[in-house]
Parts: C-alpha cells; structure tokens; sequence
C-alpha cells in the first residue's frame, strides 16, 4: 500500500511546496497588490467590460460572440460549482501555516480554481472571434492563473485543473455553435 501512496505523497508535497513558494512572492507589495488586482479583475469584472466593449464596438455583429463566452461561462460556474461541493478541498491557508491568505475568497474551498476556469474559457471563446486580442487575453488569463497560488487561496493543481477544465468546456463550446 506504501508503494501505491509514495507518488501520490511526492505529487501533494510538491503541490504544497511549490504553493508555498509562489506565496511567498506576496511578500513584495508591489506583487501582492499586482496580483490583488489580477484577481479582483478575473471576479468577473474583466469579463464583462470586455463583453460590453465588443457590443459597444460591433453592435449587432458581437452578439454571437457575447452570447458564447455567456453560455461557456454559465457552464464553467454550473460545472465549478459542482465539483467544488463534491470534493470540498480546504484552502491551502487553511491548512498550512507558512501559506499566508493576501487576497479575498468567494467560498471556502479551493479545487477547482473557478477564477482559472473561467479566464481560460472566456479567453479561448473570445480569441476564436477576435483572435488580434491574443496579446491581451492571454497575459492577463496568466495573470489570473498565477494570482491564485501567490495570494495563498488555491493549490498549483486547482489552477491546472481549473485551466484543463475551462479548456474542455471551451472546446465542447465550439462543437456546439
């Protein structure tokens, strides 16, 4: 049984490890603010200023756009919201004492990171249809990804599992329409 549990052991302890490492960056206000405000951003508020600004932009035209990151991304939060009342992993802050919580929660626990799932939807529907915002899109869904572990609210593999989840609801997205 030992031998079943030992990579399992070794995968969690790296999970932690590198969970603490990427925390400790949050020591640095200039980080910790930076990736407060990545967050804060990826709550949502990011998305539907993008939302509006490509109806505001395209009129009429955007609609089908809008409406596929809308379904993909209600989705994401039907399917996150499941996983996460079946699994009920605790935050890393509150279970390690050398992982300090610098950022707010929106429920008590931690897998899947709902913030990566949804950046990583939104983005890869939005850039099949506007494809030059790679350059935007892409930075600040990494941004949103790397603010997870550095505020101490989630684990490396929530934020994987997260971004392997947004993926496949992005790609089921794009068999449907």
């Amino acid at each position: 049984m030992a031998n079943l549990s030992s990579p399992l052991q070794q995968i969690k302890k790296f999970d932690v490890d590198l969970c603490v490492l990427c925390n400790r960056q949050s020591r640095s206000f200039t980080v910790r603010n930076l990736f407060r405000l990545a967050s804060r951003l990826g709550d949502g508020v990011f998305w539907y200023v993008l939302m509006i600004s490509f109806l505001l932009q395209d009129g009429y035209e955007a609609v089908p756009a809008v409406l596929h990151m809308l379904g993909a991304g209600l989705t994401g939060t039907v399917l996150y919201k499941l996983i996460k009342g079946k699994t009920l992993r605790p935050r890393p802050f509150n279970v390690y004492p050398a992982i300090q919580c610098v950022g707010k929660t929106l429920d008590q626990f931690s897998f899947p990171s709902g913030h990566t799932l949804h950046s990583v939807v939104f983005t890869l529907v939005a850039l099949s249809y506007y494809p030059g915002l790679f350059w935007l899109l892409v930075p600040f869904t990494s941004m949103v990804a790397l603010s997870r572990p550095i505020l101490g609210l989630h684990y490396p593999s929530d934020v994987l599992a997260g971004a392997a989840l947004g993926a496949m609801i992005a790609w089921v997205s794009f068999l449907l329409v």
